[in-house]
């Protein structure tokens, strides 16, 4: 069986598709990164009938549920979000989330004279040759015969029946062509999660965090848009404390929410220690939580995989979306982060700078929280965390594959009733008298 079928669609069938939620588009973290100018391009494109590529979806897996019957799964938009966003923006008037938060419409103006797209400007507002917005034209209801009247008394130099034509080319946008590959539903997690990053590599980096992102932002049945807000927020906020007034005004709804009380705390407070991004934060929140260290088994739980069983229920879903929630949850706590800080200060991390390794970071975050689930007490938490960190920074321990020695680590701090031994053990094997008088000496040279 193929991995994937290669259709045809069009712009107004996607947008139906999109308006009834049989597609779902992610409320990626990334908020819409495209400059006006380029969706002007996109447009001309369509209006031109010249390609413009194709998007990719895919299927979750079918999943079973307590009853026995069969949750079939809501086809995700994986790539050509930007596109799909441009053209909503564009033709239906929708509003774009800006870098900082802010909301603002991306309004396409045309001249049907020169038959040329341009970004809505103080100058075109002046000019009667252009019309200053397309959606506009777009709108159910919009009287082209009274327009076109108007339009052309104020601009003789085109005829009523060209105008037509030009208009009737226009709105025609809807029907132009749009290939999109549809990704097997039955292709494994990890197959998905490969492809997801591969299309990508041509534009913006994208990783598994960046998928597991997208399938946590789909799931509305359990919670996914608030967790994707909570993790999304949190890290801009820690680094740009600024944002919190766009948030409030501009996303009313997640700011009556108890998860954006738990991130006020961020609005007041400074940090150039530990700033997590959101492939951090989930790392970690999954680490502590799942025990586990490849996010690709995060986006597999997500998706209810039974990973004895190879099935896909509906109890795993449920059970792997509450149990990321209370990872972040923990993550974020004021408290948590605060105390975490105060480790990072008395092992003689002042500065990020100082810390070549963020994932050595990450993991001495996971540990704390781990720690802290297991109730641990305070003083020795403390001492486990800043020796483990400093040992982990020496040793360079995740610097070549952090995923599976945070899966080895993570399990075994779990394993320990006493956390300090597997510290002493640690310490014995990797910071042993030949550690000192030579790796150390000839890695400073490096240095």
């Amino acid at each position: 069986m193929s991995n994937y079928q290669v259709n045809n669609t069009n712009i107004n069938a996607l947008i139906s598709w999109i308006e009834q939620d049989l597609v779902a588009i992610p409320e990626i973290q990334r908020p819409f990164v495209w400059k006006p100018s380029k969706v002007r391009d996109l447009l001309d494109s369509l209006y031109n009938d010249y390609p413009v590529g194709y998007i990719i979806t895919w299927q979750n897996p079918d999943a079973r549920l307590k009853d026995g019957t069969i949750s079939h799964g809501k086809r995700i938009l994986i790539d050509g979000q930007q596109r799909v966003t441009a053209i909503m923006a564009a033709i239906t008037g929708e509003e774009i989330v800006t870098k900082d938060y802010s909301k603002r419409k991306i309004n396409i103006a045309f001249n049907p004279i020169e038959e040329t797209f341009e970004v809505q400007n103080p100058a075109i507002l002046k000019d009667k040759k252009w019309i200053p917005d397309i959606s506009k034209v777009f709108e159910q209801g919009f009287d082209t015969f009274g327009f076109i009247n108007q339009y052309c008394q104020q601009n003789p130099e085109i005829t009523n029946n060209k105008l037509n034509e030009v208009l009737q080319q226009l709105t025609s946008i809807r029907y132009s062509s749009i290939g999109v590959i549809e990704l097997a539903h039955t292709l494994d997690i990890e197959v998905v999660t490969e492809i997801f990053i591969r299309i990508n590599s041509a534009g913006v980096n994208l990783s598994q965090a960046d998928f597991a992102m997208s399938k946590i932002s789909v799931n509305d049945v359990y919670g996914g848009p608030l967790i994707r807000k909570t993790v999304d927020y949190f890290c801009h906020l820690i680094k740009s404390p600024s944002v919190y007034d766009n948030i409030i005004q501009n996303d009313k709804d997640f700011a009556e929410t108890d998860d954006f009380k738990k991130i006020k705390w961020l609005k007041d407070y400074n940090t150039n220690i530990y700033e997590p991004s959101y492939s951090d934060l989930l790392r970690v929140a999954f680490s502590f939580k799942f025990l586990r260290g490849r996010l690709s088994n995060l986006v597999s739980l997500l998706s209810g995989r039974d990973f004895e069983t190879r099935e896909y229920k509906e109890e795993i879903i449920e059970d792997s979306f509450k149990s990321l929630h209370d990872g972040v949850l923990k993550f974020i706590n004021e408290t948590n982060f605060k105390r975490f800080i105060m480790i990072l200060k008395s092992a003689g991390v002042i500065n990020a700078k100082l810390v070549r390794s963020q994932n050595a970071l990450n993991f001495a975050y996971a540990l704390y929280l781990l720690l802290r689930e297991k109730n641990v007490q305070d003083s020795i938490i403390n001492q486990v965390v800043r020796k483990w960190l400093v040992a982990s920074i020496l040793t360079e321990r995740y610097s070549g594959s952090p995923k599976s020695m945070f899966d080895f680590d993570i399990k075994r701090f779990e394993a320990h009733e006493n956390p300090m031994e597997y510290v002493e053990k640690m310490e014995a094997g990797e910071l042993s008298d030949a550690y000192w008088e030579n790796i150390l000496p000839a890695n400073l040279e490096t240095w």
